[in-house]
């Protein structure tokens, strides 16, 4: 259906396509009447795919959410090879606030976000809400709390509770990984990673769960430290674990924090020689680089980002339109999945 023509559905069409009234249809979608199970579906399934629901939403969105300030820290912005998580999740973000006419105003300062600025630049826009990218330190989220505009943290993580926030189930993902390599015969995982962001390091506490899950001892999986998530770094920390321990030291497979690192990891690991997947099996996490062109193709675990930004502007949304300043903030996870590529290998014997 094109969106021309699904700008044109009414409940009429509605009504035809679920065989129903149209009364019937009005009580389904409001909830002024009791109807059965089947015939409520039957109707739900029809708005669904007539995009009628979607059009009552964006309706909402248009009354309640007029602009939105986006706030970003400077680091995040420039458009590289090392930003590609960053613009995949902003060039989503454009693409849904212009889906639903909605104005995105981009906070301007080179500087370290702070407040005050964000605030007051929010009220000079006439800005419904706040979206903030990324920086999730605890003074900052206070102050943005006690302003009064309702906020939304887009890939960050408040342990305060203090803020709506999406965010992809990192802990859930870097487990995921772990226990696709344990499934295929590994035991001794390396995971390469970085010091970053709260973020980051549930990947981690992913990684061991996975081995705690399968009660095995986490001393199999071991940590390495890369002094960045750029692929220079990751590099630098693997080249000097192989010369340290003479290779591998056991390990057959990485598991590695971001696809950034892992692009570092497959050059440092050819060349020292060794094979992928044939010696080691590696696998990143972002699925925003370009791991299908690499040699040989990256397996990786896929963050959903468009869809974390919809869900942004749709939280930001639901804050003004039904739930109000008072309800306690909400956290939404969104799954992720491991796409399978040639550097994963296959299952090895034990």
């Amino acid at each position: 259906m094109d969106s021309q023509k699904s700008t044109k559905v009414g409940i009429k069409d509605v009504s035809e396509a679920a065989g129903v009234a149209i009364s019937t249809v009005s009580h389904v979608l409001n909830g002024t009447a009791p109807i059965s199970d089947e015939v409520r579906e039957r109707v739900l399934d029809a708005a669904r795919r007539l995009g009628y629901l979607a059009k009552r939403q964006q309706k909402g969105a248009i009354a309640s959410l007029t602009t939105v300030y986006l706030a970003v820290p400077p680091g995040n912005l420039p458009h590289n090879d090392l930003n590609l998580v960053s613009w995949t999740l902003l060039t989503s973000l454009t693409k849904e606030c212009k889906r639903r006419n909605i104005k995105l105003v981009l906070h301007g300062t080179g500087e370290e976000l702070n407040a005050t600025d964000i605030i007051a630049g929010a009220k000079a826009a006439g800005a419904s809400g706040i979206i903030l990218v990324y920086d999730d330190r605890p003074k900052l989220l206070k102050s943005l709390t006690n302003s009064g505009i309702p906020v939304v943290l887009l890939n960050g993580e408040d342990p305060s509770m203090s803020v709506d926030t999406v965010i992809p189930a990192n802990r859930y993902a870097g487990r995921l990984a772990t226990e696709w390599l344990l499934d295929r015969g590994h035991r001794r995982i390396l995971h390469l990673t970085w010091r970053g962001r709260s973020t980051i390091k549930r990947r981690l506490n992913g990684f061991f769960d996975a081995y705690s899950e399968r009660g095995l001892p986490e001393t199999l999986g071991e940590v390495l430290y890369a002094d960045s998530f750029e692929p220079a770094e990751a590099q630098k920390a693997l080249r000097r674990f192989l010369a340290e321990r003479g290779g591998m030291d056991g390990c057959t497979a990485i598991f590695c924090a971001s696809d950034n690192l892992a692009m570092g990891a497959l050059t440092a690991l050819k060349d020292a020689g060794v094979k992928i997947p044939d010696d080691v099996a590696l696998v990143g996490f972002d699925g925003v680089a370009l791991g299908d062109l690499t040699h040989p193709p990256l397996t990786t675990i896929s963050v959903p980002l468009s869809e974390l930004a919809a869900l942004a502007v749709q939280t930001l949304e639901n804050r003004l339109s039904i739930l109000g300043m008072k309800h306690p903030p909400c956290r939404i996870e969104l799954g992720c999945q491991l796409i399978e590529r040639g550097s994963g290998g296959g299952i090895i014997a034990r």
